[in-house]
């Protein structure tokens, strides 16, 4: 890093954390800003696929991350309402050296937490920032403690309601997408089978996998509506809702939902990509540039190949040349899987014929050429940022 650089990172979350070690072993001076009075994360589980598990192996943590998550042998699509599988994608050919794992989202924090101040790096908590000024001067951040601090280079890591990417691009107003989500774990006694599920239906749907070495199961189940419901992480629900949302599902579904005593509920909204991404001394990476629906599951590896690619830039020019490269080599691709994740919410909520037709290729597809399914991922899956 040229001229032992200071770098200010707003948010101790998987972008803020992932970038902050990046640039600690290239040899910058990193300080992240954290409002909250500890590094927790309230979220339940994460897909980490190879695209972001190379990330993770090349910032130095694969082995910690190997033990502290495990491995995904596949993917299920399911049948919510009549029973029966769809299509089943094997997740363990393919991409060599990188492997498709599921992990708790507080686990995959603490990793990142240890890594960030194993390289050096200061995290600073109750640091709640009220103003971010950008101009023809050093980012300046004003604290809800009335202190101001002047930054060398400020990187917004601040998330869907960033103030970095206010700064950069004024304030956009999210548009709901008519479609709320619950989220919720269950403990069980081990044994589930690695593999993620989802269960389609009508105008709704509900992935499960395994976490923590099946000792818990993670659930997050979709529903299409005409209510809105506030885009918050803390919201919670009542489950006779959630049950009734999904009474025409098959008994297993059902028996989990049961079980669940407090589901977390949250609005889905689309955010526009930023157009600006940087300038000034200041970039955003991760939610603060491109919310994504959770529909490809691809919200945290975007973030972890944000942050690498960042970095790199940031380690190879000043940041007056490095921050542009660090957008034009990202932008294109995040723009690409923010579709895909769109027409994924589509697909999994078709009815009637059209949901027979859709499903009957897939069953076709399946039997015939299971692998030609999966490769149509490949874009997504088989790039590597560290190369």
């Amino acid at each position: 890093m040229p001229d032992r650089r200071k770098v200010t990172v707003l948010g101790a979350g998987v972008a803020g954390l992932a970038v902050a070690r990046a640039l600690a072993l290239r040899g910058a001076e990193v300080t992240v800003l954290e409002q909250a009075p500890e590094i927790r994360e309230v979220g339940a589980g994460l897909q980490i696929s190879p695209n972001g598990t190379r990330v993770l192996e090349a910032l130095g943590l694969g082995a910690a991350f190997a033990a502290g998550s495990q491995p995904a042998e596949a993917v299920e699509l399911l049948d919510g309402e009549a029973g029966g599988r769809v299509l089943r994608l094997d997740l363990t050919r393919g991409w060599p050296g990188a492997q498709f794992r599921f992990v708790h989202r507080a686990d995959l924090v603490d990793l990142l937490a240890d890594g960030a101040r194993a390289a050096g790096v200061a995290i600073r908590l109750l640091q709640r920032v009220e103003t971010v000024t950008l101009g023809n001067h050093p980012p300046r951040l004003r604290t809800a403690a009335n202190e101001e601090i002047e930054c060398e280079v400020l990187i917004g890591a601040d998330g869907l309601h960033s103030k970095v990417r206010a700064a950069l691009n004024g304030v956009a107003t999210p548009f709901f997408t008519g479609q709320v989500a619950w989220r919720a774990t269950l403990p069980e006694a081990g044994g589930l089978p690695p593999v993620a599920r989802v269960y389609m239906g009508a105008g709704r749907h509900l992935v499960t996998y395994p976490l923590r070495g099946g000792q818990l199961r993670n659930i997050v189940a979709v529903e299409e509506r005409g209510r809105w419901a506030e885009e918050s992480w803390s919201l919670t629900d009542d489950p006779l809702t959630l049950r009734v949302a999904f009474e025409r599902f098959v008994p297993e579904v059902r028996g989990w939902l049961d079980r669940i005593e407090r589901p977390n509920l949250w609005g889905l909204f689309r955010h526009p990509v930023a157009p600006r991404w940087q300038g000034q001394g200041a970039a955003i990476l991760g939610d603060a540039a491109h919310p994504t629906l959770p529909f490809l599951a691809q919200g945290a590896n975007m973030a972890l190949e944000d942050a690498w690619v960042l970095a790199d830039c940031l380690s190879r020019a000043a940041p007056g040349a490095a921050l542009p490269a660090y957008q034009a080599r990202r932008e294109a691709r995040v723009r690409r899987i923010v579709e895909a994740a769109n027409a994924n919410a589509r697909n999994y909520h078709l009815s009637g014929i059209r949901r027979d037709i859709a499903h009957a290729g897939l069953r076709l597809a399946g039997r015939f050429a299971p692998g030609r399914v999966l490769d149509r991922f490949d874009w997504v899956y088989g790039h590597d940022v560290t190369a």
